[in-house]
């Protein structure tokens, strides 16, 4: 297993510490970030990766290249508020660049989810969940997956996922699992709902695999 320390960000970050715009509504974000946690897809917990936070959540803001995204290490919050998010404003993945604006500062997988939104404007919404059940079956679901040499949030990362849409054709359903990243997987979507569908639909799947 990697026993790389979870939650820990390895971008550079310009980051303007400052309240999100009051027109940047987080009520859809989080109402399935929290699903998320309760589905302890999402949290902290003290027996998994060393007690650090997992997962994260982010939205496209109107088209743009903008997104919010949950803060580092709010995993043990329940329900999050406006200051749990931040706004990227920029990204630059093969700079290993993020400039955000926040109370807090962004996920240490805002790079990861950068690349994947950069890769089609129709993506909306990414999850990016700790699901030992979905991660451990990959190739049994013969899902899509960035390979075990490659560490999360970094530059390779951001260049594994640009080189997986190359190739797939994402047939599987949107969703892919990182090797290198201990029970990491992503789902994306044209909204977050079929993201969180992806998942879903995904983990029934693999609980299936596992008690056949």
């Amino acid at each position: 297993m990697n026993q790389e320390q979870e939650g820990v960000i390895k971008y550079q970050l310009t980051h303007s510490h400052q309240s999100l715009p009051l027109d940047n509504s987080v009520t859809e974000i989080n109402a399935w970030r929290t699903l998320m946690y309760r589905l302890q897809l999402i949290g902290q917990e003290e027996h998994r990766y060393g007690g650090y936070g997992f997962g994260n959540i982010s939205q496209r803001l109107d088209n743009s290249e903008k997104f919010i995204i949950s803060g580092t290490q709010t995993g043990s919050l329940p329900v999050l508020n406006n200051d749990n998010y931040c706004l990227i404003t920029a990204a630059m993945p093969n700079l290993n660049q993020i400039h955000a604006a926040g109370v807090c500062k962004p996920s240490s997988e805002a790079l990861t989810h950068a690349s994947v939104y950069l890769q089609d404007k129709n993506i909306q919404g990414i999850i990016h969940v700790h699901c030992p059940e979905i991660w451990r079956n990959t190739l049994k679901l013969t899902l899509p997956h960035t390979t075990k040499t490659v560490a999360y949030g970094t530059p390779e990362m951001a260049e594994a996922v640009s080189q997986l849409f190359g190739l797939e054709k994402w047939q599987q359903g949107t969703i892919f699992s990182m090797l290198g990243h201990e029970d990491g997987v992503i789902a994306f979507g044209e909204s977050l709902q079929h993201a969180a569908n992806a998942l879903i639909a995904s983990l029934s799947l693999a609980i299936a695999i596992e008690q056949g």
